[in-house]
């Protein structure tokens, strides 16, 4: 759930709940509550906006797939997860734990993918800070107090005042909203009580929305009843928000993680990549980090491997968008932002152990080394790989917002290689552009399902969630279906097959992202449509293979 644009803004006032401001700050939610597997169904046949995967499926049938190396750069995965069970890649090169580099390529024992925020004694660098603050602790000894440029550095203080006015604005944002956030916080914990002690549950006890419904407060003359009733109100609408799996303990630790976030911004701990990494952020090199992929704050990152390639038909868990990829693992996403290093040396990563789709959810506003990403970016469409990136969750234009990574390189070209992704809800009316989606006619590519989608989390768990990062794996998991079948088509033809799909939906009135502005729903992206698996293997099956040779 994105506490950031709904939560953040609710006032609470001793134990009631008021969620007018919330609700009248946002556009409304699609009417009708969805299946757990929405994303994957058909507008006409099921009712529902999602990419007819059934129907794709149908085209391929009796035919024969090709496996799939597919990339995740995230914060990592679940190995033991049930359902990616035989769909998590292993390095056939690598033999666990013998503490040697078995495919001499710099990292040890990378048997399912790498670690790029890890250190000595099988640390990870978990807790970071948003970029811009990093940039400007690193650039105040030389610029703060200058009035003009020093003679001859004009582009080095230009950027210096970018960094500076965007570090004000995060601090300002993260300390306005973190207060609502503790209120919100105090709120939970106190009703969190009331709520279990109501369904005679334990100290960690859990409930869902569904127990709330349990509760009996007909008696109006029981001691306590009214703040009962305003606890189960707050929680009725917050749980019903996350969805059908969301319990308290979720709820409560998503939101922990949000007030984590901004206390990084407003007092970041800026030692801890040299203190568990080792390396400089700010110097070019690639071999190092670690070789463990899973840690307690991998749950975003497993969700996005589920959505690609959970295993299907094996009764259990989500049935992921391909059904013959392997995927490699890339813990490179920390809480917070990313560092430019990390992601360039894992597109590196990635290509260099064969993979064809990279999947990249997450995104930041500032990039002090965007000419290394680029190079990755050049890299990965010299060897006819797809990059797949989430276009962010800030319900911001990004013609006029720049977002990085993007496809816009500092040469001036554009690479060919690169799909931008928003989020779409399951409804074709005024709500099937996600409230929270980053949009853009001539930057966000193409929409495609990322409100309520439920995918598979840590320790055997499931989780529904909202944002543009799920939205990027149903695309990621169309472009490795289509590989599959149609081994032979480059980059570029998967990304036109997947661009054609999205039949423009012209004439349709949506709420602009963020508002309660209505504009027509073409507007928002290049295609104007929301991708269709069906329709991209169509397409894909009459295209002439231009892969180059490997």
């Amino acid at each position: 759930m994105n506490y950031k644009k709904i939560l953040s803004t609710a006032l609470f006032c001793g134990a009631f709940l008021h969620l007018a401001t919330a609700q009248t700050a946002m556009p409304p939610m699609p009417s009708s509550d969805a299946p757990k597997n929405w994303h994957q169904l058909d507008l006409d046949k099921d009712g529902f906006y999602g990419i007819s995967l059934n129907q794709a499926y149908e085209l391929v049938k009796g035919k024969k797939s090709k496996t799939v190396l597919v990339a995740t750069i995230d914060s990592g995965c679940d190995t033991l997860q049930k359902d990616m069970q035989g769909i998590i890649w292993v390095n056939p090169k690598e033999t666990p734990n013998n503490a040697k580099d078995g495919d001499r390529d710099g990292y040890v024992n990378d048997v399912h993918g790498w670690n790029f925020l890890g250190g000595p004694g099988g640390k990870c660098d978990v807790n970071e800070t948003s970029e811009e603050v990093r940039e400007y602790d690193r650039l105040k000894p030389k610029y703060a107090g200058l009035a003009q440029a020093p003679a001859g550095d004009e582009k080095g203080y230009s950027y210096w005042l970018n960094v500076k006015a965007k570090h004000d604005t995060t601090v300002a944002h993260s300390t306005a909203e973190l207060q609502g956030l503790q209120q919100t916080m105090g709120f939970l914990m106190i009703t969190n009580g009331y709520i279990k002690k109501a369904l005679k549950l334990g100290p960690q006890g859990t409930f869902t929305a569904k127990d709330l419904a349990k509760i009996d407060i007909k008696d109006t003359t029981k001691p306590g009843i009214d703040t009962l009733k305003n606890a189960i109100f707050g929680w009725n609408y917050i749980l019903g928000a996350e969805g059908d799996d969301a319990t308290n303990v979720k709820v409560i630790d998503d939101l922990n993680e949000s007030i984590e976030k901004d206390n990084n911004d407003i007092s970041p701990e800026l030692a801890n990549r040299k203190n568990i990494v080792g390396d400089d952020p700010n110097v070019w090199s690639s071999n190092y980090g670690n070789n463990l992929v899973e840690f307690p704050d991998a749950s975003h990152g497993t969700g996005v491997a589920g959505l690609i390639g959970a295993k299907r038909g094996n009764g259990y868990g989500i049935d992921g968008v391909a059904d013959n990829v392997r995927i490699i693992i890339i813990k490179a996403v920390p809480k917070g932002d990313e560092y430019d290093k990390d992601i360039a040396n894992g597109i590196f990563f990635a290509v260099n152990h064969g993979a064809k789709v990279i999947n990249m959810s997450f995104g930041k506003k500032i990039s002090p080394h965007k000419n290394w990403v680029d190079s990755a970016v050049r890299y990965a469409a010299a060897h006819d790989v797809l990059l797949v990136h989430a276009s962010g969750n800030d319900n911001e234009n990004t013609d006029e917002v720049i977002q990085y990574p993007n496809n816009r390189l500092l040469d001036g070209t554009t690479a060919g290689n690169f799909l931008e992704i928003g989020a779409s809800a399951w409804k074709k009316d005024t709500t099937l552009a996600a409230y929270f989606s980053n949009y853009g006619q001539k930057t966000v590519d193409v929409f495609a399902p990322g409100l309520h989608v439920t995918s598979i989390d840590l320790n055997a768990e499931f989780n529904t969630a909202d944002g543009t990062s799920f939205s990027a794996p149903i695309v990621t998991g169309i472009a490795a279906l289509i590989l599959e079948y149609y081994p032979k088509l480059s980059a570029e033809q998967v990304k036109e097959a997947i661009m054609e799909s999205a039949t423009p939906i012209k004439g349709l009135m949506v709420y602009k992202p963020g508002t309660r502005d209505l504009v027509d729903f073409t507007t928002l992206s290049k295609t104007g449509g929301i991708v269709n698996a069906y329709r991209a293997l169509e397409i894909a099956s009459k295209m002439k293979g231009e892969r180059k040779k490997e």
